[in-house]
């Protein structure tokens, strides 16, 4: 009978990768903690800042493929492809989200003091600038060389 639980703390892929999401989440603690001179946990959590964990988790996971498998096998070619969305996204796609929610907060305000209505926020740090993407993409190679060197 398998157990899967072995099996996923043996993993080095997973851990690696998941160990890398860890690393670049604790990074926007202390990044945010030098920038703002307060401890915010709901940054190890949260989405946006730098470095992109989602970047660097994705970059991770193709990379340790990469050493396992090989950088020529159908394995890494998935893993890449995924990564390449994934940065696509964190600073396309989610990050016009969070400009639209940025102007849409500015609108609730401007309603709200005229008394009109009266509505939660919504999260304006959804998404990364491209220096974000790239500071969790050379994270992700960082930690998988380092993993597997």
């Amino acid at each position: 009978m398998r157990n899967i639980a072995r099996e996923l703390i043996t993993n080095k892929i997973f851990i690696v990768t998941l160990l890398s999401w860890v690393i670049a989440q604790t990074m926007k603690v202390i990044i945010g903690y030098i920038k703002e001179k307060k401890v915010d946990f709901r940054w190890f959590v949260g989405t946006g800042g730098m470095p992109s964990s989602h970047t660097a988790g994705a970059t991770c996971l193709a990379v340790a493929i990469g050493f396992t498998h090989g950088f020529d096998s159908v394995l890494f070619a998935l893993a890449a492809s995924f990564a390449l969305v994934v940065m696509f996204d964190a600073q396309g796609v989610r990050r016009a989200s969070g400009r639209q929610a940025r102007i849409l907060n500015k609108i609730m305000d401007d309603i709200y003091w005229q008394g009109k209505i009266q509505e939660g926020r919504l999260r304006e740090f959804i998404g990364h600038t491209p220096i974000e993407v790239i500071g969790g993409f050379i994270l992700g190679v960082f930690i998988a060389v380092i993993a597997y060197k």
